[in-house]
Parts: structure tokens; sequence; C-alpha cells
């Protein structure tokens, strides 16, 4: 089917006749304008499956959830459990490995591990660009190849008292990968109030003002690419990839006081309410979705001795997640105010889930600075000092596993793991010109990749066997148009995941995992146990056997081997 027609034929009836009908030149310039949607694609960092108010969670998110209430939201939706191989595969429409981001960003030498998006692939913005669109990016790129210095030249430049730009290959940037326009960090993580390897297009930004919060710089730069963009008659892609809940954790004051007695109840508490509101509002069912069991058998928060501390760090999380979705306010206000958002697709995502990581842990180094631009210490506590709370540009953390956990409520896991915890996205597609049944929930399984297939689909484009002279890796990814419109679609018949020898399967409603090497697979039948609380292979030989060995086969084929 081809959707441009379609939605030439129904959503845009009214203008199709209408155009037939008038002969005015204003009427005539109407003739020229694109009717095909705009495409806004917004991806948090790290964000827990449970965070959204839309998703069970406490923190506020009117904007989004509103997104969500008029929209439709996805219950089974996959990313590929870290940052940088997810942003691969939505841009892609790839496997991470296939697209060259199967680990982090550096060059193993490896076809599956080049930390860089390779020559065999395409971007979304690339093939929009070519069908006519404009095209622009905000935010954290993070798939583009990043070289280490000798230590001490490392630290300076992440503090901004030296330049050694450019902080990748300037032709693996956003501008030379089919984004007209580019305002963000090209690496990964950032000091919210003075953001690392921050470039406008290919220029590196020198300095920042006081007053200085980079979720609002995201917001602003994308306010005014929307601004510019619909002044044209051309239809337009913006990827605005936030850089929040991502550590350090770093808020604004008059956020962080919303949530200063919030989480004062401790990780079990919050987990168990927003594992109630899910229950309530139907977007989980009981009787297939039970509440994993804790982790952390040994640790209760009654016990806790660092209970002001932990509080304090969920707090400011919440708190930048509650400026991600005022920023992301501004911009549906934008969208409306230009007459152009029942005629956006807006889709909002995480990148995986709540991140484990202790980053304290870690001291200085690579993206850490251990310093501010003038001078000040950078404390990193380790044994969370109540001195040293989260919050300042002067304090480098994060929330930890058990926060994490509570997060990704219901699931089991985390960030960098392929249990449900760490895979499984929050997942909202917003689009009154082209959902059937606003405010529904979908439980049919997707994958990022299949953001490249639903882009394509909506723009009338063609994914190209070869681009630029270059033989183009046929795309993975499945279009999510027919979801939308309320019918079914032709799943994929295998989801796969790989990561640090983190590895899973889908099969149907079958689900095979092992957490890492020296550990048994796991079977789970996803449509009784959506939280991966009974491992069925003892009772399934077979099946296991069947779904390891295709497991194997698809590494083969999707560049997972050679390892590093």
């Amino acid at each position: 089917m081809n959707f441009r027609k379609t939605i030439q034929r129904t959503s845009f009836g009214v203008i199709s006749l209408m155009l037939a009908a008038c002969t005015t030149a204003t009427e005539q310039q109407a003739v020229s304008e694109d009717p095909r949607p705009n495409i806004l694609i917004i991806l948090a960092d790290d964000l827990g499956f449970s965070d959204l108010g839309s998703y069970g969670g406490e923190i506020q998110t009117p904007n989004i959830d509103q997104l969500a209430y008029n929209g439709m939201r996805f219950t089974q939706f996959y990313n590929t459990s870290r940052c940088c191989p997810t942003r691969a595969s939505l841009l892609t429409g790839l496997y991470p490995h296939q697209a060259g981001i199967g680990r982090m960003t550096f060059d193993t030498g490896k076809p599956g591990y080049r930390g860089f998006l390779k020559e065999n692939t395409v971007t979304i913005a690339e093939v929009l660009k070519q069908a006519g669109y404009n095209t622009g990016m905000t935010g954290k790129w993070h798939v583009s190849e990043t070289n280490r210095l000798e230590e001490e030249k490392q630290l300076e430049w992440l503090a901004h008292r030296a330049d050694y730009s450019p902080f990748s290959d300037t032709t693996q940037y956003p501008t030379a990968r089919g984004f007209d326009k580019y305002y963000g960090n090209i690496w990964g993580v950032v000091d919210y109030f003075d953001p690392f390897s921050l470039v406008n297009g290919k220029e590196p930004i020198q300095d920042v003002p006081e007053d200085f919060y980079y979720t609002d710089a995201i917001t602003d730069s994308t306010v005014a690419y929307v601004e510019q963009f619909a002044a044209d008659e051309k239809p337009f892609f913006i990827y605005m990839a936030q850089t929040a809940p991502h550590w350090p954790l770093h808020a604004l004051p008059e956020d962080i006081v919303k949530y200063e007695d919030r989480y004062v109840s401790g990780w079990q508490s919050i987990r168990s309410s927003r594992y109630q509101r899910m229950l309530d509002m139907g977007l989980m069912d009981e009787s297939n979705t039970k509440l994993a069991s804790w982790q952390f058998p040994e640790m209760s928060w009654e016990d806790n001795a660092h209970k002001v501390w932990d509080s304090r760090a969920m707090a400011v999380h919440a708190a930048m997640v509650d400026r991600m979705d005022q920023g992301i306010g501004k911009v549906i206000a934008k969208l409306k105010t230009l007459g152009e958002l029942d005629n956006t697709i807006i889709v909002f995502l995480s990148d995986n889930g709540a991140s484990y990581e202790r980053p304290s842990k870690y001291g200085p180094g690579f993206d850490r600075a251990g310093s501010t631009r003038d001078g000040q210490e950078v404390y990193f506590p380790v044994d969370k000092e109540v001195e040293h709370l989260p919050g300042p540009q002067t304090v480098h953390a994060g929330i930890g596993p058990q926060w994490a956990h509570t997060a990704n409520t219901p699931f089991k896991f985390w960030k960098s793991k392929v249990y449900e915890g760490g895979i499984c996205t929050p997942m909202i597609v917003h689009w009154p010109a082209g959902i059937k049944d606003p405010n529904s929930v979908n439980t049919s399984p997707g994958h990022v990749m299949d953001l490249m297939a639903t882009a394509i689909d909506v723009a009338g484009a063609t994914y190209p066997a070869t681009f630029r002279g270059r033989a183009i890796t046929p795309m993975q990814g499945k279009s999510l148009i027919p979801l939308l419109q309320g019918n079914t679609r032709q799943d994929h018949e295998y989801l796969f995941w790989e990561h640090f020898n983190s590895k899973a399967i889908r099969k149907g409603d079958w689900k095979l995992v092992q957490l890492n090497p020296n550990e048994e697979w796991m079977l789970y039948n996803l449509k009784d146990d959506r939280t991966e609380t009974n491992d069925l292979s003892a009772g399934h030989p077979k099946l296991v056997t069947e779904l390891k060995q295709k497991w194997e086969e698809m590494a083969g084929s999707l560049d997972v081997y050679p390892a590093p």
C-alpha cells in the first residue's frame, strides 16, 4: 500500500477536495504545499519504564501524558539496552551490530563494533531528505567514534580549559548524515550546566551563558527548528535526542524542590505504588504481569543508612524528567500555534531502561571532568556523603541499582541487560490525523528499528539499495502504521538482542534469555508471564535448543561475530 496516497485520500481528504475546486491565487499556493505529515521523534535517555505518569509514575509529566492519552501507548516496544546501540538502530532501521555499534563508540576493527555508523548504513534523515523533507536534530548524537587523549589533556578538554576538537571525525557528524541542522552533543555524557562536545552544525560551542541548562537549550533549539521548518512548504523531520535523565544527576533547584519529600518512603514503597497505578489504569493486567520480586532481598529501606542521600538522588532524577516534560510542552505548544500539531507524528520513547550505574565509583576520566571550567572540584560521592547531595554541577552521581529497579517497575533488571527492565521502553505515538483509536494501549511487539520503516511509509519514500555509491544493508524494521490505524501487522518472526554477552531472542510469546555466559539460558512465556518470573526451560528442552540455535544463526548474520 502506498501510504502517502492513502493518507491524502483519508486524513487529507478535505484538502484534496479543496484543491480540486479552488482557483484563486491563495488556493493555487495551497496546491504546492506538501500534505505529508511532519515527523518528530523524541528519545529520552535512561528513562525508566514506569517514570512517566501515563506509565504509572508519580513524576509530573503532564505534557508527555497528554500525548499518551490522545495517542497510543505501547507496552511491548523494545530498545537494544544501551544508549548508543539503540540510537544506531533507531536511525538506521537495522540491528545495532549491523549498523556498526554493537557496544560503545570505540573502533575495535570488528564489523559489528566499529563505534560509528558504517558506510553500509543510511539514516532516517538521509532517506527523508531525499524524499523532500527538511531535517533537523537536537541533543545527543553518540553514534560517532570517540577517541581518548592522554589523561591530563583529556581532563583539561572535558573541563573546557583546552580545545582539542573536533570531537570525532566530522564526516560522522549529524550534518554529514542527512541532517540540515544540528545543535547538540557529539559524545554521550554531559555536564548539564556546561556540556562537553557541544556543537552547532560542525562548529564547537566554546562557552555557554551563566544560566545555561542543557535540557532547556535542547528545547529552545527544537522550538526554533519547528518555527523555521514550518515556514517552508516542505514537511519536516526532527529528531529531539534528550540527555535527561542520564547521569550525572544535575537539575535546577526549582524542579528539585517539587520532589524533595516524594521519595522518603523508599524503593519498595514507590515500586508498589507504581505497580498499582499501572493496574488501575489498565496498562498492565495482574493475571499475567506480576510485580517481579525485589532483586535486593538483603536490602530494605528501613535499614538503609543512606536514606537522605538516596531519596535526594531519586528526587533529582524526577526533576530532570520533569524539566524534560516542560520542554516537550513548549514544542507541542509551538506546533499547535503554527497549525502543525494535528499533522505531526510525535513519537516518544526511551533508549533503554533506567541505569543501575554508580558513576561516582568511576571518578574523573574519559567523559567525566574532575573540575568545572572555573576550577571548582567535582565530587564523586562513593560513600554517599550528605555534604555532597546530587543536583549541583559540582556533584557527579547516579541513582544506582535499587532506584533503577524501581524506575523499571514492574520488570527485572535495568540498562545494559536484555531482560525486560533493560530493553522494554515506554513508547507513545501521537498523531491526530492518523491514529484511529486515541488513548489506546497496544500490546504488539515492536522495536526501535521499526521507526525507519514507519517514517518511510508516511513519507512515501523508498529505502535505498545503494546510497551515494555505497551498497546499503537491507532494512530490518517493519512499519507501525497498521497498528496506528487499528489493524494488525505481521510481527517480526524473531527479535534478537546481544549486548556485552547479555543475550536474548524472542519468537512469538516465547523469550529465551542468558544474563551472562556463565549462566544457564532461561525460557519465559511473555503472554502468561510478562515480568519473566517463571523459568520454563526445564519443561521445554526442544524449544530451548531451537531458540539457542536460532540465536547463534542470527548472531552470525547480524555481525555479532567476530566479537572483540
